[in-house]
């Protein structure tokens, strides 16, 4: 996996860069690679090679991987749409949830983290462009949803920001637009409801990481720009 390997360590220093040509300091942005249908194997000289971030769709793929990997220094963030059900199986296992998106998931989710003492990093998604396609609650509800975890007292489950997937296809005009409506998004409720440490933006993929990080992401999920095209039969 060479080839991998050598478009990991060019794109992080590309992010680098762009974080830097945004006026932030280069190790601001965290690269999390889509490791979807990529078996530990796949990962494993990406891991050599300094990768530490991993975001995986679902947990049936997900906990298998977790396992075979465990010895390794890994940060293992939920990037996909959670169902209820499967709440159990989060933490514990991922240091990051990027798809919250209910009262009723963050209460199951703060049952589970309480059971295994556990602390489970919360964003929450947004479709900021109302896309019926996508899941995310809508931008108005943002606040009232915040407001009532606050009101709930999380314990395990911290709220520490907003994640979107931007708009495809779209211009690059577009993308900035739809991103910069997260970031003011986030900086109105962190202002708003005084919470510090409410500061994460999850946004940018493979196609959109650079207007991301222009428009202030503190996290990219990149899958194809690492590994190339997905196998969609594996």
């Amino acid at each position: 996996m060479a080839g991998a390997v050598e478009r990991y360590l060019q794109l992080k220093q590309e992010i680098a860069d762009l974080a830097r040509v945004a006026g932030r300091a280069p190790d601001s942005v965290r690269l999390i690679a889509a490791s979807k249908t990529h078996p530990p194997e796949t990962l494993q000289p990406l891991i050599k090679a300094g990768l530490t971030d991993l975001g995986e769709n679902t947990v049936q793929e997900a906990l298998p991987k977790i396992e075979h990997l465990r010895a390794d220094a890994l940060t293992w963030h939920f990037i996909g749409h959670l169902q209820s059900n499967k709440a159990k199986n989060i933490p514990g296992q991922f240091a990051w949830l990027h798809s919250l998106d209910s009262l009723a998931l963050a209460t199951r989710l703060e049952k589970f983290a309480a059971e295994r003492n556990a602390m489970l990093n919360a964003l929450i998604e947004v479709n900021v462009a109302n896309d019926p396609r996508k899941h995310g609650i809508a931008p108005d509800d943002l606040e009232p949803l915040v407001e009532s975890l606050l009101r709930v007292e999380l314990r395990h489950v911290a709220l520490r920001g907003l994640m979107t997937i931007g708009p495809y296809p779209a211009s690059t005009a577009e993308k900035r637009k739809h991103f910069g409506e997260l970031r003011r998004l986030r900086d109105a409720v962190r202002q708003r409801l005084n919470l510090p440490t409410f500061d994460q933006l999850s946004m940018g993929m493979s196609d959109d990481y650079a207007e991301a990080i222009a428009e202030g992401a503190t996290m990219v999920r990149v899958g194809t720009a690492i590994f190339g095209e997905r196998n969609y039969s594996a």
